[in-house]
């Protein structure tokens, strides 16, 4: 049996890839050759030093070697420590480290070694030679500028920082000299991380689909914590790799810990006894420190990164001396390190100081934690440093721990919402309980539910606000109006939009009319939910007249402002009225604009609506800029509903603008995000999304499978009707035709969009009409194709957005394609490409070209039409879009070399190449086009084949799609050169 190959079970090994792993094999190779060398290991603390010793050593008994190891300790007080075990090891007597050394021991002990090694070849393995005593460390020093000649492997590993001048000056040289063969395990990468985890495909895998129940539970990452192990998906890999910086060690120590992002780095994880087992090698360190430094380490930890020795040393009563002589052996030790600019320390990594604060004392925690809080108090720190102490107080008679935890709170909700949680729970916990519901205790489980939604833990959230509605009675209208907003909020998220819209309109009531101004706080709360469940519900005409009166009696100043603005852009750009809409985005965006950083954080929801009205809109650049920026605030499971629909946004203008990778790696970003959170719908577009950028990437023959992909993100989508809902048919239809199946994409857009699609989104009815109408004349109803222009037409005329009325022009160019008015179809095939490309819109600027190549053939001549390919390659070629390449190319090879018979030549381009494809057609398929093309029915083949309509007709599209024709209608001529039918 061969020897496991330990690079496949550890991450270190991994981190180091296969050139270290093939360098051991190498030194091992050489030595059974009977040549030696000297193997330096370095790196930072467990980056897997140790574990390339123990790979080395295992190989080099494998092939028969003799192997001693050895290590270094701490603090000993024997001399040529190092040495002296290492001669045991060999057994060899009366050696010169077991008597006092002298001159000539060096010597002595090289030839110990070279005898040892002589006949079999031997390694001597030195872990920790950092730990080195002094004399160990210059006779090893001695051993790496002259080794002992003959198959004798020195392999040491060691920590740069903290090894004396005389090993790294050797170790140095012999690396410029070409002695010495150094190896830096590097760090692992999210692939590892991931493969660590036990998710085997990339983290941004997004061929294949998420393995996640429909059924997903509230709050994944939060639920796991009961579970052994994490919830191992790429997006949390990545989280993860930025967590332990892609150290092994602090890897194993996180995982132990069920790391929480949501939590860090507030929190290393809920399992402590987890974490302190998995650090068993930090504790050991933490343990062999002097007393001062012990404490000092550990009132760092309560103090938390950065700290300063002044602090320290006023927390552990040590005095600043005292405190400098710790911080000295710390920084040797390489636990802490000095910032480079104003005085200040940092643990190495953040986990040692979440080890070491879990390590401590109980009393001692509590009395540093009761210190720290009255010195940053003293000092006038902010609330969330204060907080971070106050957590650990709430619970042993501090009075102003709980103060404390809601001010932090406060602070905390915007970039840390999991924090905020469990602070205002904690002060919950400690509020004093009355016979009746206090308006302290209202307020605070508001703010608790507003935390606990932006985490994702919505039916926590909910049972506590309809909990709290039980006792309205006794609740303030203010207070009364806030809790219906939180409510209809979640509802809304929930994707109940019929108890939100229920929520929201009974509160409505509460509110005088006319509104107030300015509006107050709870009012506009109120006001902004109603309009955001009708804006997802699709019936923001409803909610439309109050939001725009709100948004007036907010004025121009105050926090409610920016809500309301973006809600009644977006909720007019949804309705169509683009005039309004554009000048209301336009002053949107100028106040967005002007919120620094630190406010902009605060109110991702805003710009996530404004981003989406600019992408409605056409605005593609302010878009993404806007959604981009709201998208840093939300990252991981912060805010996760937020970023769902900032991710979909951005996979939308993704899609119009050819990034095809990015889209793909967002969808799956935001179908994870929303099936862990139950929601349905949004897990639905996201899936149709990445399904359309595969379809463009991947080649035809994945067809199938990316079409079943967006036919199972329409089920999801269509479980809720609303805005969603809408959005997705059209991606459902998009899909359809990309892939071939015109009848499929007419039946989606009529069955679910209305007898004039005027049940889809109102800002993309005329692609969706020019959509429609090029699948009609696909399907051979060049009168339906005509309706659906005009339609089509007359919608873009009215929106006046520009690229919607191109979609509806190329439409209009393959109609007189059809008509054989090619001069004229070319002319408007042109004019749409240049519209697109100047727009910045490469797949469609490549696709108009692509689809308008044979009229222009026909019109300007073969030059042209293969001009107008090779720029639609190199467009397609640019964003990866493999299907138009492959069009392009199908295109080329059909076009006649001259223009005699070019009129002809056009209509059998579909044709010709069908012919060439039947032999992919199943027996099943064959039988089906067979009778198709010889005038049966659907529901006749139905009959006679014994199946059901919706079978024949899944058949006919794969048939289509196989053999690259339009339509029914062209089945006789793709059959005929194959299929022999007897004559009656």
């Amino acid at each position: 049996m061969p020897p496991k190959d330990r690079a496949h079970e550890n991450g270190a090994v991994l981190a180091g890839g296969q050139a270290q792993i093939d360098c051991l094999c190498a030194v091992v190779h050489d030595l059974t050759n009977g040549r030696g060398a000297v193997l330096e290991v370095t790196g930072e603390p467990g980056i897997g030093k140790t574990t390339l010793l123990g790979l080395l050593a295992e190989r080099a008994a494998g092939a028969g070697a003799l192997v001693v190891r050895a290590h270094a300790v701490r603090g000993t007080t024997q001399p040529g420590q190092v040495i002296t075990d290492v001669l045991d090891a060999l057994e060899v007597p009366d050696s010169p480290t077991a008597r006092e050394l002298r001159a000539g021991a060096d010597a002595e002990v090289r030839s110990v070694l070279s005898r040892w090694a002589a006949r079999r070849g031997g390694v001597l393995v030195l872990d920790n030679a950092h730990l080195c005593d002094e004399q160990s460390a210059r006779m090893i020093a001695q051993l790496v500028r002259t080794p002992p000649p003959g198959p004798f492997v020195l392999a040491l590993a060691h920590r740069p920082r903290q090894s004396g001048p005389v090993l790294r000056e050797a170790l140095e040289h012999g690396v410029e000299t070409g002695s010495v063969i150094r190896l830096a395990p590097s760090s692992l990468d999210i692939r590892a991380i991931s493969t660590s985890l036990g998710h085997g495909g990339s983290p941004t895998d997004t061929a294949s689909a998420h393995a996640f129940s429909h059924s997903a539970r509230d709050h994944v990452y939060t639920e796991w914590r009961a579970s052994p192990a994490p919830l191992a998906d790429g997006t949390y890999a990545e989280q993860l790799h930025a967590a332990c910086g892609g150290n092994p060690r602090m890897l194993r120590i996180l995982v132990a810990a069920r790391w929480d992002p949501d939590e860090w780095p507030l929190s290393a994880g809920p399992d402590r006894d987890g974490m302190l087992r998995a650090a068993v090698s930090v504790i050991t360190e933490l343990d062999s420190l002097t007393a001062d430094a012990a404490l000092s380490v550990q009132v760092a930890a309560v103090l938390g990164d950065p700290f300063l020795p002044d602090d320290v040393a006023a927390v552990s009563d040590l005095g600043l001396e005292r405190t400098l002589a710790a911080f000295t052996e710390l920084v040797e030790a390489d636990l802490i390190r000095p910032l480079p600019w104003g005085g200040g320390y940092v643990f190495r990594h953040p986990v040692l100081g979440h080890v070491a604060l879990e390590h401590a004392s109980p009393s001692l925690r509590v009395n540093a934690h009761r210190r720290a809080l009255d010195l940053l108090t003293t000092r006038g720190a902010s609330a969330l440093r204060r907080a971070r102490q106050a957590e650990h107080l709430v619970g042993t008679g501090s009075p102003e721990a709980r103060q404390v935890l809601v001010e932090g709170a406060a602070e905390a909700m915007a970039k840390s919402p999991a924090a905020a949680a469990r602070w205002l729970r904690l002060a919950l916990d400690h509020l004093p309980a009355g016979e009746r519901i206090s308006a302290p205790r209202v307020v605070l489980v508001l703010d608790h539910c507003r935390a606990l939604s932006a985490v994702g833990r919505l039916h926590e959230a909910r049972a506590l606000v309809h909990d709290l509605l039980r006792h309205q009675s006794d609740l303030s209208e203010d207070l009364r109006l806030s809790a219906y907003a939180v409510c209809g909020e979640l509802e809304r998220v929930l994707g109940r939009h019929q108890e939100a819209d229920a929520v929201v309109r009974t509160a409505l009531d509460l509110i005088p009319r006319p509104l107030p101004v300015p509006l107050p706080a709870p009012a506009a709360e109120l006001i902004t939910a109603y309009g955001r469940v009708q804006l997802f519900r699709g019936a923001y005409g409803e909610a439309r007249d109050l939001v725009r009166e709100a948004a007036e009696a907010a004025g121009a100043v105050g926090p409610a402002v920016p809500y309301l603005r973006a809600l009644g852009a977006l909720g007019d750009t949804q309705l169509g009225l683009l005039p309004e809409a554009v000048t209301e985005v336009t002053e949107c965006a100028r106040i967005v604009d002007a919120l620094p950083d630190a406010a902009a954080v605060t109110m991702p929801d805003v710009l996530a609506m404004l981003g989406c009205a600019e992408l409605f809109q056409e605005r593609f650049h302010d878009a993404y800029r806007h959604l981009e920026r709201g998208l840093q605030a939300t990252t991981g499971a912060t805010r996760r509903f937020i970023r769902i629909n900032q991710l979909v946004a951005l996979c939308h203008l993704d899609q119009l603008t050819g990034r095809l990778e990015p889209l793909c790696r967002r969808a799956g970003e935001a179908e994870l995000l929303a099936r862990m959170s139950g929601v349905d719908e949004a897990a639905g577009i996201a899936m149709l999304l990445r399904a359309t950028g595969l379809l463009w990437t991947r080649p035809r023959r994945d067809t199938d499978k990316l079409l079943d992909l967006a036919g199972e993100g329409l089920s999801l989508a269509l479980r809720k009707r609303g805005w969603r809902a809408a959005v997705a048919v059209g991606l459902r239809a998009q899909a359809q035709f990309i892939g071939g199946d015109p009848a499929g994409c007419l039946r989606t857009l009529v069955e679910e969009g209305g007898p004039q699609l005027q049940r889809l989104l109102r800002a993309w009815q005329p692609s969706l009409l020019a959509l429609a109408s090029v699948a009609a004349l696909r399907c051979g109803d060049i009168d339906a194709a005509r309706d659906w222009a005009r339609t089509g037409e007359t919608v873009a005329e009215q929106l006046g957005l520009p690229l919607q009325l191109q979609h509806v022009v190329r439409a209009r160019a393959a109609l007189h394609a059809a008509e054989g008015e090619h001069r004229l179809a070319a002319g408007l095939f042109h004019e749409a490409a240049e519209s697109f490309r100047r727009a910045g819109l490469p797949v469609e600027h490549a696709w108009t070209l692509v689809t308008g190549a044979p009229s222009v053939h026909v019109a300007h001549g073969t030059q042209q039409a293969l001009e107008w390919l090779d720029t639609a390659g190199q467009a397609a070629r640019a964003c990866g879009a493999q299907r138009i390449r492959e069009e392009a190319a199908r295109v080329r090879t059909l076009l006649p070399a001259s223009s005699t018979a070019t009129g002809a030549a056009v209509a059998t381009v579909q044709e010709a190449s069908a012919r060439a494809t039947m032999a992919l057609l199943t027996e099943r398929e064959r039988e089906i086009a067979e009778l198709a093309a010889g005038g049966k029915r659907t529901k006749e083949i139905a009959e006679q084949l014994f199946v059901s309509t919706r079978t024949v007709e899944t058949h006919l599209g794969r048939i289509y799609r196989k053999l690259n024709i339009p339509s029914r209608a062209a089945l006789p001529r793709a059959l005929g050169t194959v299929v022999h039918r007897p004559t009656v």
